[in-house]
């Protein structure tokens, strides 16, 4: 993700049962979905064969191939005030048979005060976010929110 904070850092997904929205593409037959599915820690699902477990399965519905995507925990991170402006992963996915193409935010994100202990609950469901810090009375925001995908091996 990439997004231009003013006042705030620590910008990061919060809880378990954070969604994040996303529109994949079947590895076989190149469908793209028409609608944003999410993914969050919180739901698991055992794949066929006894192959372990993901966060989503999902049959692709053009070539009814079973597909699946698995959050890595650890590689959750937060984007702070000092990654402004600059790409940044934040999250990592584990994908088999379909890739991510598109990412929707929306609710569920928090961040605090850059100077302040002030904590806020961001919404980037328009791309951008603005409230206003009463400890060190500033005006906070984050704008120009992009993401992309990015593959790693």
């Amino acid at each position: 993700m990439k997004a231009n904070l003013e006042n705030v850092t620590n910008l990061k997904a919060d809880g378990m049962d954070f969604r994040w929205y996303m529109k994949f593409q079947c590895s076989n037959c190149q469908e793209v979905s028409t609608a944003f599915q999410y993914i969050t820690l919180a739901e698991t699902t055992d794949l066929k064969g006894g192959r372990g477990s993901a966060n989503l399965v999902s049959k692709c519905k053009l070539c009814s191939r079973e597909n699946s995507v698995a959050i890595i925990p650890e590689s959750l991170t937060s984007y702070n005030a000092d990654d402004s402006n600059r790409f940044k992963t934040i999250v990592s996915f584990e994908c088999r048979g379909m890739t991510p193409v598109e990412y929707s935010p929306r609710v569920g994100f928090v961040c605090q005060g850059a100077e302040s202990s002030s904590k806020f609950e961001v919404d980037l469901g328009e791309n951008e976010w603005v409230d206003y810090d009463e400890q060190s009375k500033e005006s906070v925001g984050i704008y120009e929110f992009e993401s992309k995908f990015v593959n790693l091996k």
